[in-house]
């Protein structure tokens, strides 16, 4: 069992037990149970196939995010961006076929992030979704009516070996972000990172009690001065943050602050950009 650290606003802390819960794996901080399955970093790939932000030259940009990630016991396609035009569109060009994708995570319920869902499942409802508990009841049986599986997440669960969801996370606007466990750290990638960028790293920190390799997706940022982006930067030096890749609504201020500081542990994010473990020194 995971202890989870809960601070609650009041300032009160509470303890609580937590399975992380596919095929009824539990895992133990310490090692007391088992470890939790890692992935060699060498054997990872995540691209990016969806983002209001270009970087491969000859794809389409959309208000969203989007990315697959490979080298897992299965191909993952977390979020699927605004529309299923631009989505399929750049997937065909970076070479990733839809029937490829195994497993569909859904961040949370925003447009920018489940547009393309439908139209994807026209091509390929051999996939296991992984939604949110809370989401609209409608929205799950659409998703069932065109032949997938749904898996309903609300606390922390491995999705697969070595993929894991923070679970919902949020109030007001309920999220959940991928952690990917390599042998060299954790990846946590998020869709918009409503409930606070560093309340969602802390999480996965705690979760699975090691360091923080990168930090990718949507921070939710855009507004926010450099003062208030500083801070954050802070809080993700005090996280042992590695490595940076804002993308999507993080916006431009932030985007460049984290260069700023962060150099060559800043990945330039957007659509076509591949990652793959090689890219990570440690």
């Amino acid at each position: 069992m995971i202890m989870l650290k809960m601070f609650m606003s009041i300032g009160i802390m509470v303890i609580a037990c937590v399975s992380f819960g596919a095929g009824g794996n539990t895992v133990a901080r310490g090692g007391v149970d088992m470890q939790p399955s890692e992935i060699p970093l060498k054997n990872l790939k995540i691209t990016v196939v969806y983002d209001n932000y270009l970087y491969k030259e000859g794809l389409k940009t959309g208000w969203g995010f989007s990315c697959v990630i490979e080298g897992a016991e299965k191909t993952i396609l977390f979020d699927t961006g605004g529309d299923a035009p631009t989505l399929l569109c750049n997937m065909e060009k970076l070479g990733i076929h839809p029937e490829n994708i195994d497993i569909i995570v859904l961040s949370h319920i925003h447009g920018d992030h489940v547009g393309g869902l439908f139209g994807f499942l026209r091509e390929n409802s051999n996939v296991t979704v992984h939604l949110l508990k809370s989401f609209d009841k409608r929205f799950k049986e659409d998703v069932r009516s065109l032949g997938a599986k749904v898996v309903e997440i609300h606390e922390p669960a491995e999705i697969c070996k070595g993929i894991y969801t923070t679970g919902e996370v949020g109030f007001w606007i309920k999220e959940q972000s991928l952690i990917v466990n390599t042998d060299k750290g954790l990846i946590v990638i998020t869709g918009c990172a409503h409930p606070g960028i560093v309340n969602i790293v802390a999480k996965a920190k705690e979760l699975l009690d090691k360091n923080v390799l990168l930090v990718m997706g949507g921070f939710h940022l855009m507004g926010k001065s450099r003062n208030e982006i500083g801070k954050i930067i802070r809080d993700f030096r005090k996280l042992g943050v590695r490595y940076v890749g804002a993308s999507h609504c993080s916006g431009d201020t932030a985007r460049k602050t984290f260069e700023d500081e962060y150099k060559e542990y800043s990945i330039n994010v957007g659509v076509g950009r591949v990652i793959k473990g090689d890219d990570l020194e440690n």
